[in-house]
């Protein structure tokens, strides 16, 4: 095992001249780092506080709107309204469409892709 000393390079490191630190550099780092208030903690990101209020102001407008005597009118339309949706889902150009993007998205998922070599260009001199 080689022991070489570093004495010679702590001198020479040791005796550098050094700048003086600029003033206030060491209250500035405390006061951005250690001594930074902390903001409270939100227990909502701002999109789950929107959303979270949309789905309570819909359900607070349908609960008007079954106080008032229209909960046979709201059945209806959402039963009209699912109808439909499964009518244009069920259609069997849809259908075709959906196996083939799931098809797709399956064997792409599961293809391996080799990485050719790039062919390096020759430099004439």
């Amino acid at each position: 095992m080689n022991y070489h000393s570093d004495d010679e390079l702590d001198r020479a490191l040791f005796a550098m001249p050094l700048e003086e630190p600029p003033a206030g550099l060491r209250a500035s780092i405390l006061a951005s780092t250690v001594y930074r208030p902390s903001l409270p903690a939100t227990p909502f990101k701002l999109w789950e506080a929107w959303t979270l209020g949309a789905i309570i102001a819909v359900m607070v407008w349908a609960g008007f709107l079954v106080a008032g005597g229209a909960a046979n009118t709201i059945i209806a339309s959402f039963t009209s309204l699912s109808a439909s949706a499964f009518d244009a889902i069920t259609q069997p150009a849809t259908l075709l469409w959906i196996a083939v993007g799931g098809a797709a998205s399956f064997w792409i998922s599961q293809a391996t892709f080799i990485s050719l070599p790039v062919p390096q260009r020759r430099t004439s001199r």
